[in-house]
């Protein structure tokens, strides 16, 4: 059972008591506070939970849509962790979900921030369940659409833990989980999937809009983006272009950072990736079908190589990745807002 480091320490207050009385004994007093930190590391540990899920590895959306129910099973596991004060109602959770490169240092602040609000995490290990580390200057090892997958399939399993309120999930994610943060919202794709159960926001960190669909059937659940305006990697004109066809339908909005790159949000210094890809010049259509269309051919691009065909006729490698202070600050403090306000009511700054 998980409970809080507050409540175990309460429980061993006799030991802190019995260590008191021992003083005089160094090496008993040696020991004993050995036992001591030995029992709070346990209750810090009791703070958190791998929670582990049947997923699979659909390469398209179109493979979630029409052909799940053949597609082979993948265990796929994820870390809840609860707010050192967690009280005995049921907590919003925040699910969050990493970019290409995996899970990043930044990423952490985010989920880190959040529980000091009061709100349960929960790490989505798309990447560490299949043994990846990277998809960068790929992007198949692992698809968006199987983590778009894992992220459904991990809502289904927290909407059934004790301790969470299955009505106050969001998702977040950044790069590559952004866009999973993004399209989970896409109705077609959500609703191949479960019917029943719905994100209550989506909070996207520089997703790729670049694809867009022709259905523009969006979950009415708020949705928010953030990317910088220097980012050469997802540029910030498509997420304009979405927000713009869907904002008289949809509760969605951009936020674009000046003089910000691809991971803005991080304290690394700007550096150039010679792997990933610049997508500044393409556009893709989503069909209904959940086919990503070749901007040139609009030809399907449905696997490995026929997605690295696409992408030679508009995308070239090299891009520009690292922090921005001043977005840094602004981006966090609008996401702590954010989840506040849809995820707990609050809607202090």
């Amino acid at each position: 059972m998980l409970i809080t480091i507050l409540s175990f320490l309460i429980l061993i207050r006799a030991e802190i008591v019995s260590i008191l009385d021992k003083m005089r004994n160094p090496l008993k007093m040696k020991y004993y506070l050995l036992a001591l930190v030995g029992l709070i590391s346990l209750g810090i540990k009791a703070q958190e939970e791998i929670i582990r899920f049947e997923s699979a590895n659909p390469y398209t959306f179109n493979d979630v849509m029409t052909d799940l129910e053949d597609q082979k099973t993948q265990e796929v596991f994820g870390v809840l962790r609860l707010p050192e004060l967690a009280s005995d109602e049921k907590l919003p959770v925040v699910l969050g979900v990493s970019g290409s490169l995996g899970w990043r240092e930044h990423h952490f602040d985010y989920l880190e921030q959040y529980r000091e609000q009061g709100m349960a995490t929960f790490e989505l290990k798309s990447f560490q369940s299949r043994g990846i580390t990277s998809t960068v200057g790929s992007q198949s090892e692992v698809t968006m659409a199987a983590m778009v997958l894992d992220a459904y399939k991990a809502l289904e399993a927290l909407s059934k833990h004790p301790k969470v309120d299955a009505n106050r999930i969001a998702i977040t994610g950044w790069s590559l989980g952004g866009g999973v943060t993004l399209f989970s919202a896409w109705l077609p794709l959500k609703e191949a999937i479960n019917k029943e159960l719905s994100f209550a926001a989506h909070l996207a960190l520089y997703p790729p809009c670049f694809v867009t669909p022709t259905n523009l059937s969006f979950s009415k659940a708020p949705m928010h983006i953030l990317i910088g305006a220097a980012d050469n990697w997802t540029p910030a004109a498509p997420c304009q272009e979405l927000v713009k066809l869907l904002e008289n339908t949809n509760d969605i909005g951009v936020t674009i950072y000046e003089n910000a790159h691809h991971g803005f949000d991080s304290e690394i210094p700007v550096q150039e990736n010679k792997k990933g890809y610049s997508f500044t010049n393409c556009r893709f259509e989503l069909n209904d079908e959940g086919d990503v269309l070749m901007n040139t051919l609009g030809i399907a691009m449905s696997n490995p190589f026929l997605q690295k065909l696409g992408f030679a006729f508009c995308a070239k490698k090299g891009v520009s990745i690292g922090g921005n202070k001043e977005a840094r600050v602004a981006s966090m403090s609008f996401a702590n807002a954010f989840m506040k306000r849809h995820l707990t009511g609050d809607s202090s700054e």
